[in-house]
């Protein structure tokens, strides 16, 4: 389990700019066994339900179906999108952590993965103890998004206008516990920004609420920002990403405005429960890279917002750990909890 020092811990290191104590509590983490295979060709030998814990349509979604196909194809069998929306996605978390016929996976999202239990002990899964990675699907950066009224065109004014607003700027997030709530109190310990949090129940409320001029900032998908930015509405201060975004190209970085330890994405990714055999496990993996690096899916998954982003099943394990070190060390520092 995650303890009270760890996630101390991590949160240091990550403010230092040290991914050394994540590789430490990767090594440290303690998964159940997986089941052994006689036949680790053989796999799949059913049609695989990928559970989304999101309506159709929405983000992870759409990529979910982008590779479901294609992975039928190079492996034999159906791969069977079912949507199971709930608890912003843990209600599919659970139902995964849980199967045990060896063809039941999910597309899941960092929250799901990394802070679902930190966020609600009774959230009834363990991220880390209760799935195998499998592989990414798809990243992507938020943006630091400010009301059309805000005083500054490049980064650093802009930063300076949110810094003088003080206390009395307000931010919105979709939720207490998501992810713009914990980037943005991860952007308050890395700057002297100071707005209160503002709560809606989606994305969508958040941008009427800055239209209306009840907010002043919001960490926003590319996708939902992007056409606010574009009309002069709102300005855009950066991504969060480490690197530029083709989602949204032309947006300088916040590192490009001299904010360090505030990185920060979105990503989905396929999970497995955690006692799928090791052979299952690397053969999906190897068709998910093989998906993941043909152009059209590709191009699909930009469509939808995401970052086609492939790698191993050890890639995405620490990117799970560091993830949960990061944020798991802001929930901690400002007693965050939710009960969704």
């Amino acid at each position: 389990m995650i303890t009270k020092r760890r996630l101390l811990q991590g949160l240091a290191a990550s403010l230092c700019g040290s991914a050394a104590w994540a590789q430490q509590t990767l090594s440290a983490a303690t998964p159940r066994a997986p089941r052994a295979s006689a036949s680790p060709g053989a796999w799949p030998t059913q049609p695989v339900r990928v559970l989304v814990g999101f309506p159709a349509g929405a983000s992870p979604d759409l990529a979910a179906r982008a590779i479901a196909e294609p992975l039928a194809k190079l492996l034999g069998q159906p791969f069977l999108v079912e949507n199971k929306p709930g608890a912003s996605g843990n209600v599919a978390a659970d139902l995964v952590a849980k199967a045990r016929d060896d063809h039941t996976i999910g597309a899941l999202i960092n929250g799901n993965l990394t802070i679902a239990k930190l966020l609600n002990p009774a959230t009834p899964f363990d991220p880390e103890k209760d799935f195998a990675p499998i592989g990414l699907i798809g990243t992507a950066p938020l943006v630091l998004a400010a009301s059309g009224d805000a005083v500054g065109n490049t980064p650093a004014e802009l930063l300076l206008w949110a810094r003088n607003l003080g206390d009395k700027g307000r931010y919105g997030t979709p939720g207490v516990g998501t992810v713009g709530h914990l980037g943005m109190e991860l952007l308050k310990t890395r700057t002297s920004i100071a707005p209160k949090h503002v709560p809606f129940n989606g994305n969508p409320q958040v941008i009427e609420a800055m239209l209306a001029g009840k907010i002043q900032l919001a960490l926003l998908p590319p996708g939902l920002a992007r056409p606010h930015v574009a009309s002069g509405k709102f300005k855009a201060i950066g991504v969060t990403s480490p690197l530029r975004s083709p989602l949204f190209a032309e947006l300088p970085t916040l590192r490009e405005a001299e904010v360090r330890g505030a990185d920060l994405e979105i990503w989905t990714a396929l999970a497995a429960p955690a006692g799928m055999a090791r052979p299952a496990v690397a053969r999906l993996n190897a068709a998910l890279g093989e998906v993941l690096r043909a152009p059209e899916i590709q191009t699909q998954l930009l469509k939808a917002g995401w970052q086609s982003e492939a790698g191993t099943p050890q890639a995405l394990a620490y990117r799970m750990r560091t993830d949960t070190s990061q944020l798991g060390g802001v929930i901690l520092m400002r007693g965050i909890r939710s009960e969704g």
